[in-house]
């Protein structure tokens, strides 16, 4: 069981509402953010162990995210996962070059969500 504060980061708000749900059923505490602007409000107040934000959102996309998150001396060691409907392999490496520790594909599988998280908290 753990603590850490993760934040969710999506413009569908069935798919945010699944992921808080899924986090803290797995005994994490989360956040939502509708969009990339509230969650680069939220990174910089809350200082979460980790982000889960999709690639695709408007005006701030979860790339943009990523690398505002990077550039915070808390955001250096913070787990992140990227995800995305876009299957094409640029969206993985967009992803990890933005400063990602991790690329799902969606749909995603609530419980491998889980276990990436888990561990990329675990190595921090």
């Amino acid at each position: 069981m753990t603590t850490d504060l993760i934040l969710v980061a999506d413009d569908d708000s069935d798919i945010r509402d699944l992921l808080t749900v899924t986090l803290e059923s797995a005994g994490f505490r989360a956040v939502a953010a509708k969009d990339g602007h509230t969650a680069a409000r939220i990174l910089t107040v809350a200082k979460p162990a980790g982000l889960i934000t999709d690639i695709q959102m408007p005006a701030v996309d979860g790339l943009e995210l990523c690398r505002h998150a990077r550039l915070d001396p808390a955001g250096r060691t913070m787990a992140i996962v990227v995800m995305s409907a876009n299957t094409h392999a640029y969206a993985a490496e967009a992803g990890l070059d933005a400063g990602a520790d991790r690329y799902l594909a969606k749909p995603l599988s609530p419980g491998r969500l889980v276990a990436e998280m888990r561990e990329l908290l675990a190595t921090r």
